[in-house]
């Protein structure tokens, strides 16, 4: 129980665990912000409405939210539920852990004498998010690529802000009839006055739900904390463990003799950075640290491929998303960072 594999394994899950948890704690806090502040035909309104378009302007949403990996999906599943296309909230997912000043500067201050590997990993980071965002976008139906507490709950909004919507210009109310514009014969007076009542009571009642008052949503605040910090504080917790039980087995002189291969680097680095799950602001410096025996494109893999689907981002995917879907997204993310790191390899060589 004392012995120095043990030791060295549960101080990696510590140090994972505590890179990660502030950004994590970030990102719910921009959610639950989001969940009891905003309404999904708020943030619909501010995105292009082409596929191109959203899913570009979802890579971007990055910027404007500085988390890291661990952090950024409690937002993305909040656009999700509010209604934003999932293809936005892919782009957004993958792009948001590379593409913030946080991590651009880290990066930069890592890499000040290879400044062009900084631009590598932001323009690479962006473009597989972007690209992964509009191969999503091809799938009309949602429900089998999203975990069904997330669909129950997208369509939950869906109806509340549809039924806001049509009652807010309902034809009930409008001139004492709901007949107007229609063929047939007004109702009896007596079932119009019901309908009325039946009306105004639930106009009524989905008016109380916007309506709370400070004291409930701050309440309602404090609940949604706390039930993204169950959710995904146990998610990480968990795969940090298994990022730390795999780091420990793995012989470090095995990854350092196959450093100068052109491709086989490139798969180590990348298998290595879905293990280690480095979080984003400062996976730099270990890169930086393996610069003098590996190549410059496995050095832009490890900094592209870990960000986006390593083993704790991962286990986070699935409270958002179906096996399934992830696996796709993986097996992409993969194939665009290896065709590009390849390129960067023999560009360089």
């Amino acid at each position: 129980m004392d012995s120095p594999l043990w030791r060295d394994g549960f101080t990696l899950f510590l140090s994972i665990v505590v890179q990660a948890m502030p950004f994590l704690l970030l990102g719910v806090f921009l959610s639950g912000l989001m969940a009891v502040f905003v309404e999904g035909s708020q943030l619909a309104r501010f995105l292009p409405k082409g596929k191109i378009g959203s899913a570009v302007a979802g890579g971007a949403l990055g910027f404007f939210f500085p988390v890291c990996e661990c952090g950024n999906l409690p937002v993305a599943r909040q656009l999700v539920i509010k209604g934003i296309p999932p293809h936005v909230a892919v782009a957004f997912l993958l792009a948001a852990p590379v593409f913030n000043p946080v991590v651009i500067f880290s990066t930069w201050i890592a890499f000040r004498n290879m400044p062009e590997l900084v631009a590598y990993r932001v323009l690479f980071s962006f473009g597989i998010a972007v690209a992964i965002g509009l191969l999503f976008s091809v799938q009309k139906d949602l429900e089998p690529l999203l975990q069904p507490a997330v669909w129950r709950e997208l369509q939950r909004n869906r109806c509340q802000e549809a039924a806001l919507k049509s009652t807010s210009r309902s034809p009930l109310l409008q001139g004492g009839t709901f007949w107007i514009g229609s063929r047939g014969p007004a109702p009896s007076g007596g079932s119009l006055a019901t309908l009325q009542r039946a009306e105004e009571m639930y106009r009524a009642a989905l008016a109380a739900a916007p309506a709370l008052s400070w004291r409930q949503k701050g309440l309602l605040l404090l609940q949604t904390w706390a039930r993204e910090i169950r959710e995904l504080g146990s998610v990480l917790i968990l795969g940090s463990a298994v990022a730390a039980f795999v780091q420990t087995v793995i012989p470090r002189s095995f990854v350092l003799d196959y450093g100068q291969d052109a491709l086989v680097s490139i798969l180590i680095m990348m298998a290595l950075a879905g293990i280690i799950s480095i979080c984003s602001t400062v996976d730099a410096f270990f890169a930086l640290s393996f610069a003098a025996t590996f190549t410059p494109g496995s050095l832009l893999a490890f900094m592209v491929f870990g960000p986006m689907v390593d083993l704790k981002a991962i286990g986070l995917m699935l409270t958002l998303f179906r096996p399934r879907a992830i696996f796709y997204l993986v097996l992409l993310t993969f194939q665009f960072t290896l065709v590009g790191a390849l390129a960067i390899n023999y560009y360089c060589s």
